[in-house]
């Protein structure tokens, strides 16, 4: 178990998959006792308004601080949301961002379904909060320098994770407790 301060609540921000099971959001979420998780979208899974709006939903339902944990496309929801902020977050980790401005591996959507969902361009305006970006050496989604140059556009902090993958299952992300230490220092 993750002990935070009191007065601060974690969201955590899934990718366009939503909750996985052995992603290491679900078990971090697990770990940290209050967290909260946005709830998956049943209609509109591609639009990036209605996932920025449930995201804005759940900020909006948090009393007290916010750090943001997100993964993925998460985190470009948080960058869009960010652009007109509805209240205050204390900080956000961002875990390696989804390059959808470049062709996504098989079994991701298309350029054309990221396009009509209103996915392209990624949001590029500087964060209004503390934020730091988790880059992978080897992630099949987004290129190490594309995600430097992203976390400079948003005036965050890059964090070199190594040779992590896109930090989910299939790249051997389960638990991930180098993303809780980040959480925790975050949070203070």
């Amino acid at each position: 178990m993750t002990v935070l301060p009191a007065d601060v609540t974690v969201l955590f921000v899934p990718g366009l998959r939503d909750h996985v099971d052995e992603h290491w959001q679900t078990h971090a979420a697990r770990a940290i006792p209050g967290s909260v998780t946005v709830e998956p979208l049943t209609l509109d899974r591609l639009s990036r308004a209605a996932r920025v709006a449930a995201l804005d939903a759940a900020l909006n339902s948090i009393e007290g601080d916010v750090v943001i944990a997100a993964h993925s496309a998460g985190c470009l929801m948080v960058a869009h949301w960010a652009e007109n902020p509805t209240r205050a977050i204390k900080a956000a980790l961002l875990a390696t961002p989804a390059d959808v401005e470049n062709p996504l591996p098989t079994g991701y959507p298309t350029p054309d379904a990221l396009n009509e969902g209103g996915w392209v361009p990624m949001a590029r305006s500087k964060m209004p909060f503390p934020t730091l970006v988790v880059a992978s050496q080897n992630d099949p989604l987004a290129r190490f320098d594309r995600v430097a140059d992203l976390a400079e556009s948003w005036g965050a902090t890059l964090h070199d994770g190594g040779e992590v993958g896109h930090l989910n299952p299939p790249a051997g992300f389960g638990p991930w407790p180098k993303g809780l230490e980040l959480i925790a220092q975050l949070a203070k």
